[in-house]
């Protein structure tokens, strides 16, 4: 049972990675020839295929035999043919999710991630310097897409884990220790599908009225407690309030940290609160959001996701992976 979730988060990201596809769209894509990722094959099959894609030129000769014993050719259909059916259910399935959680329509896909992240600079009106990481509030691409970010980790909502896995919809959380700690079980249970955790201090001070040493240990000791309880030290840092200056960065670069990503829009329940006057996203815009609930606000977080969502879908835009950008 352990492998079959394994395999399913594997192949969820992997959906995610290889952006929206259906019907023909489907065919089209494994028809091509361009080649089967192996993580979309399950169980034995998987195996056998020895970790390869397929070619995109198998020899004509037909006594050529696959580890499958079967035919290269043969085999090669198989597989497509298995593949575009896998996609076909997941995407049935998501849209089903779409309606049990309230949506009119599906949130669209994702394009596949860039092969190289874009080169980041500090947003005009920011403090940049040499061995300084980039402040940002927009990841620098020109792609219908947006990046939902949640901060500090109060609230441990079992809806939202539920319904952005069934949606398939990434976010990436920025925690503050204190208000984290009583249950970091709750983000690594979202950590294999793809969520990344990243750096928001250890007590969520505001971090200028502090000197450097007393901000550099908020933000090292933040790194150093996430690298413990999941495995990885983060490379991304959003200083509480979005207050920050030079000796904030000096400290961030100083434990690992290579970019600072603020915000555009801030999303709740009820309202999106727009940081431009044409109250729409633009291509690469970062959403803060918050890991609350209706002791603070008039919803709940399945309900911020749903405004996010429907918003994001009406202006023809997709949520994507934050960290297959920075």
């Amino acid at each position: 049972m352990r492998q079959v979730r394994q395999n399913d988060r594997r192949f969820r990201r992997g959906v995610r990675r290889y952006g929206a596809l259906g019907g023909a769209a489907v065919l089209a894509l494994v028809c091509s020839g361009a080649g089967l990722p192996p993580r979309f094959l399950s169980g034995d099959r998987a195996e056998a295929w020895g970790g390869a894609t397929v070619d995109a030129n198998p020899p004509a000769a037909v006594g050529a035999v696959t580890a499958f014993g079967l035919p290269r050719t043969r085999a090669v259909a198989e597989a497509k043919a298995a593949y575009a059916d896998r996609l076909e259910r997941a995407e049935a399935r998501r849209v089903a999710a779409a309606k049990r959680w309230g949506l009119r329509k599906a949130p669209l896909r994702a394009p596949a991630p860039p092969e190289r992240k874009p080169e980041l600079s500090t947003e005009p009106g920011h403090i940049t310097g040499s061995g300084l990481p980039p402040v940002l509030v927009r990841v620098p691409t020109d792609e219908k897409v947006v990046f939902l970010t949640v901060d500090d980790g109060a609230e441990k909502d079992r809806d939202l884990l539920a319904m952005l896995r069934e949606l398939d919809v990434p976010y990436s959380s920025f925690l503050t220790d204190y208000v984290a700690r009583d249950d970091y079980g709750y983000f690594r249970e979202a950590h294999p599908d793809g969520t990344g955790v990243h750096n928001h201090t250890v007590t969520h001070p505001e971090l200028p009225r502090l000197p450097y040493a007393k901000q550099r240990a908020e933000i090292c000791r933040q790194q150093d407690i996430l690298e413990r309880e999941f495995g990885v030290r983060p490379e991304l840092f959003r200083p509480p309030y979005g207050a920050y200056d030079r000796d904030t960065l000096r400290a961030a670069a100083s434990c690992g940290v290579t970019a600072v990503p603020l915000w555009a829009e801030e999303a709740f329940p009820d309202r999106i609160e727009w940081g431009r006057a044409d109250r729409k996203f633009h291509p690469g815009d970062i959403i803060l959001s918050h890991f609350r609930g209706p002791g603070e606000w008039d919803g709940d977080m399945a309900d911020m996701v749903r405004r996010v969502l429907a918003t994001a879908t009406e202006q023809g835009f997709a949520l994507a992976r934050l960290e297959d950008y920075l």
